[in-house]
């Protein structure tokens, strides 16, 4: 009796498990097939039974109405700004982590309070002065008007001053007594330790630069300079009678992060594990 209940319960909490995962990664199923449905069953049904790759063609190279999207130059300009904007903020958050949790300095206190408030000051508040200093200096339209605002994480420097604080304090002083440098123990004794919680940061980085909207509308004028996210966000105007290229725009968008969290994914439960501590 005891062996058939718990083989039921096994049966109940995979059935559960199946069905909760099945609701959290419907949408993303949905937005697949929609964008190889055929075009008079796009939003008409929960599976369509016709498919084709006309919203992909449309999408890359048949597009007619008004002019055709640079969607290719716009993939690339989201990487490059993602990419350059992820790596400064961490770069910068590992040495003001670094300093913050382990080197002595007048005003430190007053740093690390700064750098809470600053997490908790609504950032929009931010948007007119930055874009008022992007154009006077010229880099409106630019990805330097596009990077530079966004390039310091104050969450970032925070997650990692917390995990440096955890790390012993005789690690650093014995590599100190070997004639090691602040920056020779940063990047050859701490970063190596910190690969979980690196992961877990640069991929809550990247993700929200890949998605960031709103600074990308404002700065960017041009074919030359626009991100994905505001060329979808464009298409609900003149390209709004075309849900289905709608829907292929998205899936480009959102492909590359479920890449990189599958990529990550081992990093990512380790780093998540420290960060719930």
């Amino acid at each position: 009796m005891v062996g058939r209940k718990s083989k039921w319960g096994m049966t109940v909490r995979y059935t559960l498990t199946t069905l909760i995962l099945l609701v959290m990664i419907y949408p993303f199923i949905y937005l697949v097939l929609n964008s190889f449905a055929a075009w008079d069953q796009v939003d008409r049904k929960l599976i369509p039974t016709e498919f084709t790759t006309r919203s992909w063609s449309w999408l890359f190279g048949n597009a007619t109405v008004s002019a055709p999207a640079p969607w290719i130059q716009a993939f690339i300009n989201t990487i490059i700004v993602a990419t350059i904007a992820t790596g400064l903020m961490l770069f910068f958050a590992i040495m003001v982590g670094y300093a913050l949790a382990k080197v002595k300095f007048k005003g430190k206190i007053f740093v690390n309070n700064v750098i809470l408030f600053q997490m908790f000051f609504p950032a929009i508040i931010l948007l007119i002065p930055q874009f008022l200093m992007i154009t006077n200096v010229g880099l409106l339209d630019t990805y330097a008007g596009m990077i530079i605002p966004t390039m310091m994480s104050m969450w970032a420097i925070f997650m990692y001053t917390n995990f440096f604080k955890a790390i012993p304090d005789t690690l650093i002083e014995a590599a100190k007594l070997d004639g090691a440098s602040d920056l020779k123990i940063l990047f050859r004794v701490v970063l190596p330790m910190s690969k979980s919680i690196s992961t877990v940061i640069f991929l809550f980085l990247f993700t929200d630069r890949w998605t960031n909207l709103l600074w990308d509308l404002i700065v960017t004028k041009s074919d030359a300079t626009v991100t994905l996210n505001v060329l979808i966000s464009q298409m609900f105007g003149p390209y709004a009678t075309y849900p289905g290229p709608m829907y292929a725009a998205s899936v480009v968008l959102t492909l590359p992060l479920i890449i990189l969290f599958l990529f990550f994914s081992k990093k990512f439960q380790e780093g998540m594990q420290f960060t719930l501590k």
